[in-house]
């Protein structure tokens, strides 16, 4: 990792300089690489193995089944490996400097604090929405070109597909960025990813146990489900409509970045 060094006598620390600190950083760390391209291998390698296994079992599956099949979700199946993934990415982005100490340096060039926690957040956006958009379109095409040979895919113009695809993208980008706010928040990398993997995964298994009356009330504003209702192309009645889903979503992105700022503002580094 480059080490940060405080600001030379009369420099000015500005927004910009703090966002190039961090575009530094974090294209200096071998994990970003890993977690970016392992990104990439999850959403279209699943994309491409759930959608050969359905054009494999495809003439043996009941009306039922085909009926309820979605050409679109199959071959963006990776997207709940991938939702891990890019979670701890995240998360180490922060709470790796905490734990080298980094952090002091870090905060000393950048007395204001703020700056580097936004910086952080629009340099995780950016390239994560880039790495993700592009795996999810690689994985959209490779999934469909496996069920062609059933004459069962689908193309981007077809109803909710291209949001779904593009969906995919935003809704990884906002899981990611919820592990920066949490890596902030918990400034530990275990106590964070097991915070964040709690909050999109046991929390629904949770919920599901609650009697329905509960459960169906509570299960769609849940931050996983309501994220992924904008990946979805079928409307499920249960569920939120796309963009109501995706803006729930964001909302307890935007609570945990408050938090996030107020936590780092009031405690030591």
């Amino acid at each position: 990792m480059t080490t940060a060094v405080a600001p030379m006598p009369g420099a000015r620390v500005t927004q910009a300089r703090v966002l190039a600190s961090e575009w530094v950083k974090f294209r200096s760390l071998r994990s970003s690489y890993v977690a970016l391209a392992a990104n990439i291998v999850v959403l279209v390698g699943f994309g491409i193995m759930f959608s050969a296994v359905v054009d494999s079992r495809w003439t043996r599956m009941n009306p039922i089944e085909q009926a309820r099949f979605d050409p679109t979700v199959t071959s963006l199946r990776g997207l709940y490996l991938a939702q891990l993934i890019i979670g701890v990415l995240g998360v180490l982005v922060v709470s790796g400097e905490y734990s080298t100490g980094m952090i002091r340096a870090s905060l000393s060039a950048a007395p204001r604090r703020l700056p580097v926690l936004w910086a952080k957040l629009a340099v995780f956006a950016v390239v994560t929405f880039a790495v993700t958009v592009i795996g999810s379109f690689v994985a959209f095409f490779a999934g469909q070109a496996m069920l062609s040979s059933q004459h069962i895919q689908t193309t981007l113009g077809a109803p909710g597909v291209l949001r779904a695809v593009l969906g995919t993208a935003l809704y990884l980008t906002v899981v990611g960025l919820l592990g920066v706010a949490l890596g902030w928040i918990l400034r530990h990398t275990a106590g964070a990813i097991a915070t964040l993997f709690g909050v999109l995964l046991v929390l629904p298994a949770l919920v599901s146990a609650l009697p329905d009356s509960w459960s169906s009330h509570v299960d769609p504003y849940l931050p996983s489900a309501a994220g992924q209702a904008l990946t979805a192309v079928r409307a499920d009645p249960t569920s939120l409509a796309p963009w109501t889903g995706f803006a729930v979503f964001c909302g307890y992105l935007v609570v945990a970045v408050i938090a996030a700022a107020v936590l780092l503002e009031r405690r030591d580094a």
